[in-house]
């Protein structure tokens, strides 16, 4: 109501004072008279579309009432407004008859401004408009203009206030033809109106629905509707094609400034107008696309219009980083061109009163004063002041009664104008900016904003342009006004939403782009893998003996390499394509460092970087093909080979965005070398150490499979089920060294520590059976100098065998663990052999008297670097924690005897050498006695356990052969090893 109410009051005044409007000349005074009027027609309007406007009313005087005991003083005026203004605008037709002519004026002097920027794209380009390199002598002109506020005005705006007041006072299309001429032009150009935000204004209907019960409007009413069915069929189109002008025009200004940026200061309204005729097109596509009165919606979907909006940005960003460079221009136009100017036409004056004069001086003072200087010390102008006494002086000399009639002196509006435009430059670009380009209603349509992405994601060609969408949610902040601050948090918080949907969107869409990459360069890498030449091989061999094999008309297999093969530079491949869209996309992420959005900041290259990490994650595991049901695995050296083509590939979008994949394989390769990753899933080193412990070992264990020393393998025995895997294929030194350059030294260890547990618990079955026969073994130990005695006492001994298999699968598990710590050493010795040569020599040089602990140091330290120690660090962690070639792979015994042994007595504190001297004068004896028997059953594999001994004292570190020589004679080892060599050749034969 108090609104109302001043502005019926002003516009009383308005009319009194009988004011001159001229939007060429004083704009300030003619621009805000419109926007008041077109303010008031707006809210107006809203109001009577609330529904519940009645009821809200009557519970608030109510509420009123309770609070204070009595009724609202307004409340009977607010009820009869509402009820008045059920039918708004007609209403204040009524009500604006007497502000006509006003109005009329102000609307008329559009005529010079409107039709000019109405013009169609085909118009624009004769013009080129826009173009700076159209004319080079005149480059470093200035852009001039006599309107200049008007040049960057915008169109809807100016249609906004073309409508409405010629609705208002609608008798004037009946005497002016200029007046009509601008109403059919409007009604012409658009078929809704913006009321506020996302409420729009239907023109044709509204419009007829008015004039149709006004007696003589007959003619009007077919113009409406003859406007109407252009707008329909020829609206879209015209914006369509002034949008693909847009597009090339903002390129090419935003592409010279980029590179010329001291053009922004003479060629400055250039920008601005680019701005706001762009912003003046997205703006009317949101609206109408919205609100289709057509069937055919083709002029109303644009997949281009992010490049348009792109391209924007792009302009703002220039401004942005180039204020300096204009305020240093601006500055000194003001000082040196602008002041003089101004100050002649000031003494030019006939009539000049000593207010206006006081106020005309001072702008000459404060202009002269102006310095660059100024801006190098990064002083901070503020001219509002200038520009507020400006507007005092349009209002002084506008009313009919003045001494300065600015009506009289219009040279002097158009050189003030552009003066207040060039001060702008100096002190308000970030709100000139938000003048002409801002594009916050964007906020209020999340629908099309969002399919509007999807659109540019899905064209390979605008995918670049696509960090325009986050861009513009940096601008939804500036729609919200201080009277109303609680919707601050909702605009904000969709502003974060959106812009963090936008940002993820495109790092997926990035992510996936180069996980198709890596599985195309995947499949290259594995067809040069040596698997595959077997038959390439096999081809050759039988063409050189001409020796037909296979089925007739098989066509050649491709050799590797062939896809790189091009007859033309037309072709392009699947892979060509997705290197191009993924250099689209990548150009787009990589556009802008960060963005601040209400208060946050968001880093595009670290969404990228977070999906980078997460699929290389899943991919690696994938690539595993670990099959849990048929237990089946990749081989390592094959995952390898996929891996580095991953990582070729991850490393060559260093070349498009300027991110570390550095950090993104050490943060996903290091956690593959965990049990675990930080999202709690199964790494490689979990699977493979699985694989290998419940699948390879076990089959061992069941005989199914043989440790031959000589081949540093693992190899399948010829059984009636066969496996369905090569033990070979996964155990020999290549692929031991593979999934070590996979795991890495920390997934080694964690493989030993698994391997270490299952040795712990063959122990503790050990150490049962070992206090089973406590006693028994007790008198042994000190009869082993009597051989009657000692064979008596071995037919005491109970679980014979389950000792001689529980220390077999330790072997066993100790030599595979040879296997891959020799395999650790030979990776380690190529990434880092200074580091390992000093560790070895640390090692190699510890002195005997060295403190244990000491000592268990280094060993851990070796063994981690994949070196042979004389104490396992790993088998005595393992032990300390129990606290309460042939095919029977019998050799792996004397790893197992020896490593165990060591572990144990250093855990007891014993001396390893004493106890393995001991052990050596039992099996000697042991052994010496079987020497002399004549049964068949005791004598069994005789020269095999000769050979065991002679096995085990090799692999000691602390026993010698001059030791074995005094208690066991040699020649009974060689004739062993003759008799042994002989029973193989008979079995092979």
């Amino acid at each position: 109501m108090e609104f109302k109410d001043h502005v019926c009051e002003l516009l009383n005044t308005i009319d009194a004072c009988q004011v001159f409007f001229d939007i060429t000349v004083n704009f300030d005074l003619t621009n805000n008279y419109l926007d008041l009027v077109v303010t008031y027609t707006t809210l107006m309007t809203i109001l009577s579309r609330i529904e519940e406007r009645k009821a809200i009313i009557g519970l608030y005087n109510y509420a009123h009432e309770m609070t204070h005991g009595a009724s609202d003083r307004e409340y009977p005026r607010l009820g009869q407004m509402i009820v008045d203004y059920e039918n708004p605008l007609k209403k204040m037709m009524e009500e604006f008859v007497p502000h006509g002519k006003s109005l009329s004026d102000a609307l008329i002097s559009l005529q010079m401004v409107y039709p000019r920027r109405n013009l169609s794209a085909d118009q624009w380009r004769n013009a080129q408009l826009l173009s700076l390199i159209s004319a080079p002598s005149t480059m470093l002109n200035p852009a001039q203009s006599d309107t200049m506020p008007c040049e960057y005005l915008s169109l809807d705006t100016m249609e906004k206030w073309i409508v409405f007041g010629f609705i208002l006072c609608h008798a004037v299309l009946n005497s002016d033809a200029a007046a009509l001429s601008l109403w059919k032009l409007a009604l012409q150009s658009s078929t809704c109106l913006c009321l506020f935000r996302d409420e729009v204004f239907h023109i044709h209907k509204a419009a007829e629905d008015l004039f149709v019960n006004i007696r003589g409007y007959n003619k009007r009413i077919n113009d409406i509707r003859e406007c109407k069915e252009q707008a329909l069929s020829h609206a879209g189109s015209m914006h369509r094609e002034r949008r693909k002008f847009l597009r090339s025009a903002l390129k090419e200004l935003a592409t010279v400034l980029a590179d010329q940026p001291g053009l922004l200061g003479p060629k400055a309204l250039f920008v601005f107008m680019a701005l706001s005729f762009a912003r003046d097109e997205i703006i009317w596509l949101l609206r109408h696309a919205d609100n289709i009165q057509k069937k055919s919606t083709d002029d109303f979907i644009d997949k281009h219009i992010a490049e348009l909006i792109f391209y924007m940005e792009e302009l703002r960003a220039h401004v942005r980083k180039y204020g300096p460079v204009m305020q240093r221009y601006y500055v000194q136009y003001l000082s040196g061109f602008d002041a003089v100017v101004l100050n002649e036409l000031v003494q030019n004056l006939s009539v000049c009163p000593e207010d206006e004069s006081i106020i005309m001086s001072s702008f000459v003072n404060t202009m002269t004063s102006l310095s660059v200087k100024q801006v190098e010390d990064g002083e901070v102008f503020d001219f509002r002041g200038m520009r507020l006494d400006w507007f005092r002086l349009q209002a002084y000399t506008s009313v009919s009664k003045a001494s300065l009639g600015i009506a009289d002196h219009k040279e002097l509006g158009k050189m003030m104008n552009t003066i207040i435009f060039h001060t702008k430059m100096v002190d308000s670009l970030v709100e000139m900016l938000v003048e002409t380009s801002d594009l916050s209603i964007f906020c209020f349509y999340s629908r099309a904003f969002e399919k509007m992405f999807q659109q540019c994601l899905e064209l390979p060609s605008q995918s670049r342009h696509s960090i325009c969408f986050p861009l513009l949610c940096t601008h939804f902040m500036s729609c919200t006004h201080e009277l109303c601050p609680e919707e601050r948090h909702h605009i904000g918080d969709r502003s974060l939403s959106l812009c963090n949907m936008f940002l993820d969107e495109m790092a997926k869409q990035a992510r996936n782009l180069i996980t198709d990459i890596c599985t195309e360069q995947c499949t290259l890498s594995d067809q040069l893998l040596p698997k595959h030449c077997a038959k390439t091989i096999s081809q050759a061999v039988n063409k050189k003996s001409k020796k037909v094999t296979g089925k007739k008309g098989e066509p050649e297999r491709e050799k590797p390499g062939v896809e790189s093969m091009r007859k033309n530079r037309l072709l392009v491949t699947n892979l060509d394509k997705l290197h191009t869209a993924l250099s689209e996309l990548c150009f787009s992420i990589n556009y802008v460092p960060n963005l601040a959005v209400w208060e946050h900041t968001f880093t595009p290259r670290e969404y990228l970087t977070s999906h980078l990490e997460i699929r290389f994650t899943k991919s690696i595991v994938g690539m595993t093909m670990y099959n849990q049901a048929t237990q089946e695995i990749a081989k390592p050296s094959e995952l390898l080979t996929s891996v580095r083509a991953y990582m070729t590939v991850l490393q060559s979008i260093e070349n498009y965005v300027t991110i570390d994949i550095t950090r993104v394989f050490n943060n996903v390769l290091l956690q593959q070398t965990q049990h675990l990753d930080s999202h709690g899933e199964p790494t490689i080193t979990s699977l493979y150490t699985n694989w290998y412990l419940e699948t390879l070992l076990r089959q061992v264990s069941n005989g199914h499979i043989a440790y031959f020393p000589a081949m540093k393998a693992f190899v399948n025995l010829p059984t009636e089920n066969e496996l369905t895997f090569n033990a070979e294929e996964y155990s020999d030194i290549s692929e031991m060294r593979s999934l070590s350059e996979l795991l890495g030294p920390y997934g080694m260890k964690f493989l030993s520590e698994s391997l270490m547990w299952h040795i712990s618990s063959q122990v503790a079955e050990l150490k049962k059976l070992v206090v089973e026969n406590m006693e028994v073994l007790t008198q042994m130990r000190t009869s082993f100098d009597k051989p009657d005695h000692m064979a008596a006492l071995f037919k005491k001994l109970t679980s014979v065998d389950s000792v001689l298999k529980r220390m077999t699968i330790i072997g066993v598990i100790l030599s595979f663990r040879s296997l891959a710590q020799e395999a650790l050493r030979d990776v380690l010795s190529c990434h880092i052999p200074f580091l390992v040569s000093s560790v070895e020599d640390f090692k190699d040089h510890i002195p005997r008297e060295t403190d244990m602990k000491v000592a268990m140091n280094v060993y851990e330290l070796s063994s981690a670097a994949g070196l042979p120690c004389e104490i396992d660090p790993a088998l005595v962690v393992a032990l300390s924690s129990q606290k309460s070639g042939h095919c029977n792979n019998i050799h792996c015994l004397a790893k197992a005897i020896n490593q165990i042994a060591a572990a144990l007595f250093t855990i007891h504190k014993g001396s390893i050498e004493d106890r393995l001297k001991e052990f050596l004068a039992l099996a000697s004896s042991s052994l010496l006695k079987i020497g002399q028997e004549t049964d068949k059953m005791t004598t069994r594999n005789r020269e095999s356990v000769y050979l065991l001994l002679d096995m085990i004292v090799q692999e000691s570190p602390f026993l010698t052969m001059d030791l074995l020589e005094s208690c066991f004679p040699y020649v009974l080892l060689r004739n062993a090893y003759h008799a042994v060599y002989k029973q193989s050749i008979s079995a092979n034969a």
